[in-house]
């Protein structure tokens, strides 16, 4: 009895210090660290689009937390400056993904502003990355014999579009191209530097203070000049014969 006791107790307080150095501490840290302010909250369609996201498995194999140079070239790939804490204010639950196999998707709305290449890229994606083993999202998309008025039509590279028919995009569809083009987290996140008016107004003057300080001249008076040292030349001894 008294080993299970034991083993009880070792247990518990094991998981109170992984929840401690897990859980807490990092809820600690990160709790109060304020939005950068060019960070801007998710929209409604925004925000349907993630859950459209979620909802497909997108995070499965996408990411949203590019690395440091320390730990990988996330940005030699394009994928932007490695993200803070900041950067997920808005986002509940975080999405950062834990495995890559496809592309970090953090910068994906700077790196593919275009509309019309998101939507084909869920309708087909190898129609745009020759190899890619992405699946297609074809139930996000009607497939019609004519589009009705105020429907988009997706424009598909050749050989793509169904024959005679057009595509048009499901509502979750735009929603979901809306939320992706909305992830461009290319601003800064560290303050401006002062301005050089600035800095120059906190130095002081020159000849004011110091132990190299120049005199300056008074009103009808010439500075004064430091001495020059003048050097004094000796004959020399006449030789002794």
């Amino acid at each position: 009895m008294e080993s299970e006791v034991k083993l009880a107790a070792g247990a518990m307080v094991t998981l109170a210090l992984a929840t401690a150095a897990l859980v807490v501490m990092p809820y600690i840290q990160v709790r109060d660290i304020p939005k950068p302010p060019a960070l801007k909250p998710y929209t409604d369609a925004q925000l349907r689009g993630r859950d459209v996201y979620v909802s497909n498995g997108c995070v499965y194999c996408h990411s949203q937390q590019p690395r440091t140079r320390e730990f990988g070239p996330d940005f030699e790939r394009g994928w932007g400056r490695a993200s803070v804490p900041g950067d997920y204010f808005f986002d509940k639950p975080h999405l950062l993904g834990s495995m890559r196999t496809g592309p970090d998707l953090f910068n994906i709305g700077a790196r593919q502003p275009s509309k019309d290449w998101q939507l084909g890229h869920l309708f087909q994606p190898r129609a745009y990355t020759p190899g890619s083993n992405m699946p297609a999202y074809p139930f996000l998309f009607y497939i019609k014999d004519a589009a009705e008025p105020g429907e988009e039509v997706l424009n598909l590279p050749p050989g793509y579009a169904p024959s005679g028919k057009v595509v048009v995009p499901r509502p979750e569809a735009l929603d979901l191209v809306t939320y992706l083009i909305g992830m461009d987290h290319t601003y800064p996140i560290l303050p401006p530097l002062p301005e050089p008016e600035a800095q120059d107004a906190n130095k002081p003057e020159a000849g004011v203070g110091g132990s190299d300080a120049t005199p300056k001249a008074e009103a009808g008076r010439p500075a004064e000049v430091p001495p020059k040292s003048e050097s004094v030349s000796k004959p020399d001894p006449k030789p002794q014969s």
